[in-house]
């Protein structure tokens, strides 16, 4: 996609959402951490509905290390692979606690050493709770990213490089966000809403659907 396209794509985008934000509910660096680790393979929907118990009685690295990890589950125990899950929280927050004095690090590679946490998780708590210009590519933002032409990769990682490449910088901070929700709500897998896309015109994607 050409540089011009690329920029009225994101115009376009703020324009429909000037200030978009995750869907998950969090108040804190934490929170938010806490609920990205339990996001893998899980809607935010179901997310929320754990945190909305979980977070009122444990909300700092310590709190959740006092539940223990049989409190932890009942909390978590409708999300997917919450087994793992817990012990992945259980022991971030432990490193938390003993090596970053109880807070979220605000760096990568701090990040990245967190049990649970990826390349993506880091990215989202980056940009959400830091404000750095970060894109984190998940399946949404992977089929948007191809399926337009905007930036096509065979793996994420491709996607997140190619991304960074190509999106201005007045937009790469709220990137993730617009194509999260994009993919989420309009560019959907099975049958994307093309003939309400606000970018549609813009899009190279070859079997556009049509009104029914």
């Amino acid at each position: 996609m050409k540089r011009d396209k690329v920029v009225e794509l994101f115009r376009r985008l703020r324009e429909l959402d000037p200030h978009p934000t995750t869907e998950l509910d969090y108040k804190t660096p934490f929170e938010l951490l806490i609920a990205v680790i339990l996001s893998a393979q899980a809607t935010d929907v179901g997310v929320n509905k754990a945190t909305k118990h979980l977070f009122p009685v444990a909300r700092t690295p310590q709190a959740i290390l006092d539940l223990g990890e049989e409190r932890l589950k009942k909390y978590i125990a409708t999300i997917g692979l919450y087994n793992a899950k817990a012990k992945n929280i259980l022991a971030t927050c432990r490193i938390l606690v003993e090596q970053h004095g109880g807070k979220v690090p605000k760096s990568r590679e701090a990040l990245e050493a967190l049990p649970g946490v990826g390349r993506k998780t880091a990215n989202v708590v980056l940009n959400t709770a830091f404000g750095e210009p970060t894109i984190a590519v998940d399946t949404h933002i992977f089929r948007v990213a191809n399926r337009t032409g905007l930036a096509p990769g065979e793996t994420v990682r491709a996607v997140e490089d190619r991304l960074m490449k190509v999106v201005p910088e007045e937009f790469r901070k709220d990137a993730h966000h617009w194509l999260i929700l994009h993919g989420r709500y309009v560019c959907k897998a099975r049958k994307p809403l093309c003939p309400v896309c606000a970018i549609r015109d813009l899009c190279a994607y070859r079997h556009k659907t049509v009104a029914s």
